[in-house]
């Protein structure tokens, strides 16, 4: 920490990653996040068993990617069964801790240069009540972690090259494996399909960290400088940087996005009415930018799926239907759960953004599409999200 020379009553320079220490208990968010539930019985040789195929499956998914992307950054990328890391529950909520710890980093400065008073405040139990913060947090990350199939996880700044980790999460994949009553290596593959293709657009796209970094930090500044209190702001900002992040990874409950659905024409759900009481012009427009650009990815990356027919997974029409049917099928409890957790505007990404995916690529054709990851200037607004045609005169691209 660094000390401005005007003089000794000046307030204190912090680091994103200093201001965000002083502003949430990083250590309850880790204790909580551990309560994780372990997941399904496996003995040690299931275990060694699973982990070795997983890797093996996301290895063999990078050439069906790289052929049904047509992007050739997908070429090899991923193929070595190293580069994808297996995990427990609490190592995937430990893991998504630290990518927190990253993105409010900016924010967190930001509260402490417009409110230097709280770093005088003392211990961060004081300051907004970051133990609460903390343990909520945690609490939300273990409760993700038993629903969450797999992860490309972009800012994860401990991965090679800082290109990010995909993470397997081996003990709920046997669960939903096992429920389902599915193929073992063909849903194995199925998944690795989803969570290399996120891999593949942020290679393609190298700009697009930091573009949904921008986005974070403006929505999270915007929703922390609301009126109001302190500690409910800090919350409800963790609770939209991880809906416009997305940082849920892939949800096993992911079927409810499919098109495919009884509720595919549902209807767009209404704006968070926080955000619009607190936010100001530009940290809505943030919000507007970040929801449309991960529509997109979950979109694209459903389109890739919808691809794969039973010369790669054999049973793949069988783990679409019961996976679908499994999503149906949740109790009253687990779906308000879900709702609460705003896993169901995760749902709605998938079916927006593989709407918009579905229409351009079948009106000028994949390579046309792959334009998008050119530049930021190249995304979908949340408007021509749901108006394919609108982004496809914009671009100026020939019908197939």
């Amino acid at each position: 920490m660094e000390h401005t020379a005007a003089d000794a009553d000046a307030a204190p320079v912090f680091s994103p990653e200093e201001a965000s220490d002083l502003l949430i208990n990083w250590d309850v968010v880790r204790r909580s996040a551990a309560l994780a539930p372990a997941g399904p019985r496996l003995s040690a040789r299931e275990v060694a068993e699973e982990v070795s195929a997983l890797r093996e499956a996301a290895s063999a998914s990078v050439s069906h990617v790289h052929r049904l992307t047509g992007l050739a950054v997908a070429e090899g990328l991923g193929a070595r069964p190293e580069e994808t890391l297996v995990v427990d529950r609490a190592t995937w909520a430990a893991a998504n801790a630290r990518s927190f710890r990253t993105m409010l980093g900016p924010a967190m400065q930001a509260a402490l240069e417009s409110r230097p008073e709280l770093a005088r405040e003392g211990s961060s139990a004081q300051v907004f009540g970051s133990a609460i913060t903390g343990s909520e947090l945690g609490g939300v990350l273990a409760f993700l972690s038993a629903n969450v199939l797999g992860q490309f996880d972009p800012f994860d700044t401990s991965a090679p090259a800082g290109r990010g980790h995909l993470m397997l999460v081996a003990p709920t994949i046997a669960q939903v494996r096992r429920e389902l009553n599915v193929v073992p290596e063909d849903f194995r593959l199925w998944v690795c399909l989803h969570e290399q293709t996120h891999r593949v657009q942020f290679a393609a796209a190298p700009w697009l960290v930091d573009h949904l970094m921008e986005q974070i930090t403006v929505l999270s500044r915007s929703t922390l400088g609301g009126a109001g209190d302190l500690g409910e702001r800090l919350r409800e900002m963790i609770r939209r940087t991880k809906e416009a992040a997305g940082t849920s990874g892939e949800a096993a409950d992911a079927e409810e996005g499919s098109t495919t659905g009884a509720d595919a024409a549902e209807a767009r759900p209404p704006r968070n009415r926080l955000i619009e009481a607190v936010a100001s012009e530009e940290g809505r427009e943030a919000f507007s930018r970040a929801t449309a650009t991960m529509s997109l990815l979950e979109g694209h990356a459903n389109h890739i799926m919808d691809a794969v027919d039973s010369s790669i997974v054999p049973s793949v029409k069988t783990i679409r239907r019961r996976f679908e049917r499994r999503g149906r099928n949740r109790g009253m409890l687990d779906r308000a759960i879900r709702r609460l957790l705003q896993l169901d505007v995760k749902a709605r990404q998938y079916r927006d953004g593989q709407r918009f995916v579905d229409h351009v690529v079948a009106a000028v054709g994949m390579e046309q599409f792959n334009r998008v990851w050119e530049s930021a200037e190249h995304l979908p607004s949340e408007t021509e999200l749901h108006d394919p045609d609108r982004w496809i005169a914009r671009m100026e691209l020939p019908r197939a």
